[in-house]
């Protein structure tokens, strides 16, 4: 069964397949962060009774941002835990049923998660008057130690949490601390720093903008919405470069998002730019037919030649 791992003070991790939830605080006070793919709910409940005691429940849920796998298992756990929950007010069209994400980009990321991310749910999920906007001060509910911080381009609303007394950075999906797109890299938690996963990405501009942010806070630890958390020298040394080389290292060159973003606003999903995969397709099947009538003739040929 999972459990929550400890990496800083009152600061604790917990991986849910290939996607981590974090909880801040103590057994008076706590707020999850996150709440995984669908199915973690029991695993979450489970793992938070061992951490902070038998019938633990948080005082609030903070969501970095409503992708399927950060919100899968949030309504099972609000069955249970009468507990408000709060996210920027731009990720409100997708937590409260008015307009579903932008298509993920299967041609970016190099990986099969990204190939096959097409059939990843796009939401979105309705919570009501459940979900709550974050507080326009950047304070955290109940974590009077954090800040939020508005870091947009994987999501419009997405944001990431920074505690300043010991520069602890939960980062959600604006910095990831494996190969999100490589399923290889996901199953060994293979550490690499990278920016946010590119099939969900909608906005690069504003995904390299977040990603610098955050460089310039100088973290100690960072707390990723995907991958091991991450400490030390050698961390801060390749987010500095990241964020110098953000274009040259992570920006997709090709992709439906790479040149132009996906327009978002209050109400949801304003525009989105042209989509490049059926001409890459069909470009694929035309190179395909090509090879095999070359192979064909070929094969033809030499039977032609074969001494009878």
């Amino acid at each position: 069964m999972p459990v929550f791992t400890e990496v800083a003070r009152d600061v604790a991790f917990m991986r849910c397949a290939m996607v981590n939830v974090v909880a801040i605080g103590s057994a008076s006070r706590w707020v999850l962060v996150d709440c995984a793919l669908r199915g973690f709910a029991a695993a979450i409940r489970a793992a938070a009774d061992e951490r902070f005691g038998p019938g633990a429940r948080p005082a609030a849920i903070v969501l970095t941002h409503g992708h399927f796998d950060h919100v899968g298992s949030l309504e099972a756990l609000l069955g249970d835990w009468d507990v408000p929950v709060f996210a920027h007010r731009l990720e409100m069209p997708y937590v409260r049923g008015r307009s579903p994400y932008p298509p993920p980009d299967p041609l970016v990321g190099g990986g099969i998660i990204s190939l096959i991310s097409r059939m990843y749910p796009r939401g979105p999920i309705d919570l009501g008057s459940c979900v709550q906007h974050l507080p326009s001060d950047g304070s955290v509910p109940d974590a009077p130690e954090w800040q939020w911080i508005h870091t947009p381009g994987h999501s419009p609303g997405h944001v990431s949490l920074y505690r300043e007394a010991d520069r602890t950075l939960v980062s959600g999906d604006a910095l990831t601390t494996t190969k999100q797109e490589s399923i290889c890299a996901v199953m060994v938690q293979r550490r690499e720093l990278k920016g946010p996963p590119a099939y969900y990405t909608q906005d690069w501009d504003r995904a390299g903008d977040s990603v610098r942010a955050l460089a310039a806070l100088r973290p100690e630890v960072i707390v990723a919405g995907h991958g091991e958390p991450w400490s030390g020298a050698a961390m801060r040394a390749t987010l500095d470069d990241l964020g110098v080389h953000f274009d040259e290292i992570q920006r997709p060159r090709i992709g439906r998002y790479a040149k132009q973003p996906a327009v978002a606003d209050e109400s949801g999903l304003v525009m989105l730019p042209h989509d490049p995969l059926p001409a890459y397709l069909a470009g694929a099947a035309a190179m395909a037919l090509a090879a095999g009538l070359v192979w064909a003739a070929a094969s033809s040929q030499r039977r032609r030649q074969l001494p009878m």
